[in-house]
């Protein structure tokens, strides 16, 4: 389970860099950035930022609602109720939601490699959409793994546990591997990704897209 969550955390911050570097500056997971950057819209009377801010929400949001319909889906048709596994294997619900994830980011990869990596206009906000829409997908999915020490799109909370169970004395760091793990996962991604917008924008997409592959194929491991 550490490192489906380092692997999830590496895409998410591929994804926010994709969309502030080519996506109109606004983030593909953090909302409370986007709201911050909505807040200052108003202030600056862009009309611009408030529209890509309203979109990367918006998807967002819709994302959330997708996942857990579709994970509420797969267990009714499972006649299974809500359960962990105490293996750590990721329960079907949560498989059928990290699978429309993968649609979704396999549709952003379309999008961005006919936009020539350099989407403008409404092919902005559609691709702006679909990957904020992923994200959602994705914190849904984490959110019924039962991953509740971390988080794999906003790590603030993650940070503030991890620094505050090594200044408490006398008590241990649980889930400290995992929680340094996630937080290096996204530096990672966001730093790798950053560089393929310079040298090589075309495979921005295959960053988060084979992060969550690989997630798929560890789950998958632990299943059999």
């Amino acid at each position: 389970m550490t490192l489906i969550a380092i692997a999830l955390t590496f895409g998410s911050g591929a994804a926010d860099v994709a969309s502030f570097t080519r996506l109109g500056n606004v983030f593909a997971s953090v909302m409370t950035g986007n709201i911050v950057l909505w807040g200052l819209s108003a202030a600056r009377e862009s009309a611009t930022l408030a529209s890509h801010t309203a979109v990367a929400i918006a998807g967002y949001i819709a994302g959330v609602a997708l996942g857990t319909l579709v994970a509420h889906g797969a267990r009714s048709a499972a006649g299974r109720k809500r359960d962990a596994d105490p293996d750590g294997a990721l329960a079907s619900h949560v498989m059928w939601a990290l699978r429309a994830e993968l649609a979704l980011l396999a549709g952003f990869t379309v999008g961005w490699e006919v936009s020539g990596a350099s989407p403008a206009g409404w092919a902005q906000f559609c691709l702006l959409a679909t990957l904020s829409s992923a994200m959602g997908v994705q914190s849904s999915a984490v959110r019924d793994m039962g991953l509740t020490e971390v988080s794999t799109t906003f790590l603030t909370g993650t940070l503030t546990g991890l620094v505050s169970s090594l200044v408490s004395p006398g008590q241990d760091t649980p889930h400290g591997l995992r929680r340094f793990g996630v937080l290096i996962g996204l530096l990672a991604g966001a730093s790798l990704c950053g560089l393929f917008v310079v040298i090589a924008p075309d495979g921005v997409p295959a960053l988060p897209l084979a992060a969550l592959v690989t997630t798929l194929v560890l789950a998958r491991g632990r299943l059999s």
